[in-house]
């Protein structure tokens, strides 16, 4: 009997691979592989697809958030409210500026709860940090309207909402800035690191394309310290290729997503709900059980893997130990990070190992 993994990348290149191939034996041969047509061309079209008026590619999606902050002139002494279980990349792009992380709990849908953010709003509070995980999104009327009430910026991270909609409207485009992340297991994925920002703003667009290139617009000629966060010729051609699918990617997860919800049948599990307003693009399937690790040891007796995303919130992790928070400060954040499993979730997934995660589940005892 095959592993059955959590996550596999191949049967969605298998799909394409002649085109993709093709591309990057282009690209090859085009000898000009830093910012230029596919760059351009792959920033036109994911522009377009999300709605957004501009896109500017970036070498990964922590550069991206990193730059977000950065743009809107966010930095010492300023606070950023975040979601407590979101992924530490989060965190990280709000410190790297030497702002300070305020953290609020999550709701039943695994995201930011907007109920709590009037709360977390101080007099140093200057952005939240809208974070859409496992391919849901946050609910983004109630962010926007505390945003606008406490003149507070908005960064999206779409890392996990490739395709995500709220009320009909792509994540990423409600706020000042959206930052994506192209990693080959997003549901836009790279065949390397990859990542971009998307905005409305035309002076934060001219101003990242500067800083994103060592702070330069015309060459050797640097207006400030920039860094070197480009996206790359053969990933932005690569990245062409798959855009034309992510749709009918999504769709497919959807409808996997869809049996599960509809044939996972046991008490020990809690399946994940959908905010209602959202299409999910279904980056995870995650599922809260009490008896996590029983579970996952049971899966992997019968060859079925899964994942844990994440086990350690990030500020019980080592990395923030200097924020002084403590087990206890954020219950309902680390109750989950002790009873979220992500099922086996990727394209090419067949019915037949479907229906093997789905019975194996349904016949679990603790």
């Amino acid at each position: 009997m095959a592993m059955i993994p959590a996550n596999a990348l191949k049967p969605q290149f298998d799909l394409h691979a002649a085109e993709y191939e093709q591309k990057a034996a282009e690209v090859l041969r085009s000898g000009w592989y830093i910012l230029g047509n596919e760059v351009r061309a792959f920033e036109d079209a994911f522009a377009k697809y999300t709605g957004a008026k501009y896109c500017v590619g970036l070498a990964s999606g922590l550069d991206a958030l990193i730059l977000a902050f950065r743009l809107l002139g966010i930095g010492e002494g300023d606070e950023v409210i975040v979601c407590a279980n979101a992924y530490i990349a989060c965190v990280m792009g709000i410190t790297v500026n030497g702002a300070t992380p305020v953290f609020v709990e999550p709701d039943e849908y695994d995201n930011l709860n907007a109920d709590l953010l009037e709360a977390a709003v101080t007099p140093k509070t200057k952005a939240i940090l809208a974070v859409h995980l496992f391919g849901q999104s946050c609910d983004m009327d109630k962010v926007m309207d505390v945003a606008r009430r406490h003149d507070l910026r908005v960064v999206e991270d779409c890392a996990q909402s490739h395709g995500t909609t709220w009320h009909g409207q792509q994540t990423g485009t409600f706020g000042d800035i959206g930052c994506f992340s192209f990693y080959p297991t997003k549901g836009l994925g790279a065949f390397g690191d990859a990542g971009c920002i998307v905005t409305n703003d035309e002076a934060i667009d001219k101003k990242c394309r500067t800083l994103r290139n060592y702070g330069s617009q015309k060459k050797y000629h640097f207006e400030e310290v920039g860094m070197n966060s480009r996206l790359d010729e053969l990933q932005a051609g690569l990245l062409n290729v798959k855009l034309k699918y992510l749709d009918e990617c999504n769709a497919e997860r959807q409808q996997i997503a869809q049996r599960y919800m509809d044939e996972l049948s046991t008490e020990y599990l809690a399946l994940p709900k959908v905010r209602p307003g959202t299409v999910s693009s279904w980056h995870q399937f995650v599922i809260h059980t009490p008896y996590r690790d029983q579970l996952r040891a049971y899966l992997l007796e019968n060859e079925i893997g899964s994942e844990v995303h994440y086990p350690i919130p990030p500020h019980l992790s080592e990395a923030y130990a200097y924020l002084g928070y403590k087990p206890g400060d954020f219950p309902v954040t680390e109750k989950a990070a002790g009873e979220v499993l992500s099922l086996p979730m990727f394209n090419g997934m067949t019915a037949e190992e479907q229906t093997r995660v789905i019975d194996a589940i349904n016949h679990f005892k603790p």
